[in-house]
């Protein structure tokens, strides 16, 4: 396995730090879960790392090499860990309406909808995916960390009598990203996956297996598909994935390139950019938010939105040479604290320090200077447009 480079090895150490953290509660009296692939992530040599109470591959040759091979190439995640809850019955649009920010009504059969939950207190309990198979039968896809609490929310709200049914730890989740992941992938099933556009799904065969759900949805902004399936039938999935792949170079990628290649696009990691803390509005999740019906603390939201959140999360670019990380603070030019830094990284893709954070309001216009505190010094940065990467 190639070593990686010292910058490498501390973009591991920085998101192996930081998954520690954040689920060291989640794990604190439960034992480790594998996931139906664990067991070939180990014989691969991947590092493995606890997360959301699943021992998960962090990285494999290291973070700049699989980064690569997803901007260019095609390469495979499993994120078999995250959440899938089941909702059916006459007034299951009528529960997911009420929790989530998004307008599901708007969803045709066989379309996606990225959405979040809002709180009663203006901060969010998750974000996630919403899959409309038809009008009496949804699937929610939901983060790792939060399946008790989401599912335990969406309960509590649940006065309508909808159907309800957790297959999180039924179900297994493969992203195959990358924009050679068409032409790759082709092969394996019947359906034309040049037909499938961006947040739409299908269920066909996939890999010789039936009723498979095919999503061109992504966490990576360089296109590909999240394959649904059973756990018992993942790794002849995997295998089958593998062998198409191989003349385009297919290779499994960890959990550290998934996060340095969602932060080149902008987008939001629950627990890091978003939280139970902070509104959609603030996290610039606005276009999410919609006021055509009610959902939990729409009224509240709404006003947000008219008179303006008090601080906004920013993208910025470093000035200078540097990596800014989760927690470091945002400074203004005299020193004084305006802000902290929710995600960062070094760019494999840029070369260069980027990162998000929340400032007040009167410093979010483009082309505004800040500075992120890093050790004992003050590296100036500047807000600027997402994404920080272009797709050609």
């Amino acid at each position: 396995m190639q070593v990686t480079t010292l910058v490498e090895n501390n973009q591991v150490n920085a998101i192996l730090a930081f998954l520690r953290i954040a689920t060291f509660a989640t794990n604190l009296n439960f034992p480790m879960k594998n996931t139906a692939l664990s067991h070939i992530h180990e014989q691969l040599g991947a590092k493995m790392v606890p997360f959301a109470g699943y021992n998960m591959p962090v990285s494999y040759e290291g973070v700049n090499i699989e980064h690569e091979t997803v901007r260019n190439g095609v390469g495979v995640f499993d994120v078999s860990h995250m959440g899938e809850f089941l909702i059916t019955g006459p007034n299951a649009l009528a529960l997911i309406q009420k929790v989530t920010s998004n307008d599901a009504a708007k969803l045709e059969d066989m379309q996606a909808q990225y959405s979040c939950m809002p709180n009663a207190t203006g901060g969010i309990v998750d974000d996630l995916i919403v899959y409309k198979l038809d009008v009496e039968k949804w699937v929610l896809v939901v983060n790792a960390s939060n399946i008790e609490k989401d599912w335990n929310w969406i309960s509590s709200h649940n006065s309508m009598g909808a159907e309800m049914r957790n297959l999180s730890e039924d179900y297994s989740l493969l992203a195959i990203q990358g924009p050679q992941a068409i032409e790759a992938m082709q092969s394996l099933t019947s359906e034309d996956l040049s037909a499938i556009k961006f947040y739409t799904f299908r269920v066909n065969d996939f890999a010789g297996i039936e009723h498979v759900m095919i999503s061109a949805t992504g966490y990576t902004g360089s296109g590909g598909f999240e394959i649904y399936c059973k756990n018992s039938e993942v790794e002849q999935i995997w295998n089958r994935v593998f062998e198409a792949g191989k003349e385009f170079g297919i290779k499994p990628i960890g959990l550290a390139a998934r996060d340095t290649l969602r932060l080149e696009m902008g987008y939001c990691l629950y627990g890091n950019d978003i939280n139970d803390t902070t509104s959609p509005i603030e996290a610039g999740l606005g276009w999410i938010t919609k006021f055509t019906k009610d959902f939990v603390n729409s009224d509240n939201l709404k006003k947000e939105k008219e008179t303006g959140p008090k601080r906004k999360l920013v993208a910025f670019e470093l000035d200078e040479r540097g990596i800014p990380r989760h927690d470091y603070d945002i400074v203004d030019e005299s020193g004084a604290k305006i802000g902290v830094v929710t995600s960062g990284t070094m760019s494999p893709s840029l070369g260069k320090g980027i990162g998000m954070g929340y400032v007040p309001a009167n410093s979010t216009s483009l082309g505004t200077k800040i500075y992120i505190q890093i050790r004992n010094k003050a590296i100036p940065a500047t807000v600027v447009k997402l994404p920080f990467y272009k797709i050609a």
